[in-house]
């Protein structure tokens, strides 16, 4: 069983395998909202209270089938989440950690509403809720949930780096580690402009 990727434009393609070995969550934090407003997706990305929904898997679990070449990837600051996205239509693809070895990507749901299937049948509910603070209207806080969510991930990480899945990956060289695409930290106004629209919920133009 597999889950289509895609970005809006349709240049880049692939598969997520396993979308019942998941973890599908909520994040809230600003970090996750100021790149949503950096892409100019505030709209479509965000919900009403601010948050992403993520699919949280390992990165051996993605393939790439058409448009690897469309991969952009930016840092909001310089010891920061790398954050994947597209050039060609500046779909949000996922986040990644910065060293290769601790396998984890969340994939932004972006990528994975356009192949008609629907997020509930490939990954089921949402189990988690994070950074519920930084939400722009109240959302209820499930500690069980979330210590159970981190557990389950964790066991996914620490699954494939004992077998050496990590080396599979999309987003990295699996020689040496370095990102398949050069991330571009955004300069202090660049992020200033986008924590600004954060914080006053309006939408960037250039």
């Amino acid at each position: 069983m597999s889950h289509m990727v895609s970005c809006r434009c349709g240049a880049l393609k692939g598969v997520l395998s396993q979308p019942d070995a998941v973890n599908r969550c909520v994040c809230y934090c600003k970090d996750c909202q100021a790149f949503a407003h950096f892409l100019e997706q505030a709209d479509s990305v965000l919900d009403s209270a601010g948050g992403t929904e993520v699919i949280q898997t390992t990165p051996a679990n993605v393939t790439i089938t058409q448009g690897q070449s469309k991969l952009a990837c930016v840092r909001l600051r310089n010891k920061g989440l790398l954050r994947w996205y597209t050039s060609c239509c500046k779909t949000p693809i996922g986040n990644t950690l910065p060293n290769f070895q601790f396998a984890f990507v969340g994939l932004v749901h972006s990528c994975l509403d356009g192949g008609g299937e629907s997020l509930d049948s490939s990954f089921g509910p949402i189990r988690m809720w994070v950074n519920t603070q930084s939400a722009k209207t109240p959302i209820e806080s499930k500690p069980l949930a979330t210590f159970t969510s981190i557990l389950r991930v964790m066991a996914m990480l620490i699954r494939d780096r004992l077998n050496g899945r990590y080396q599979s990956t999309p987003f990295f060289s699996p020689v040496t580690g370095v990102p398949v695409v050069k991330p571009v930290v955004l300069s202090e106004s660049e992020r200033q402009r986008v924590y600004a629209a954060v914080d006053g919920g309006t939408t960037l133009s250039h």
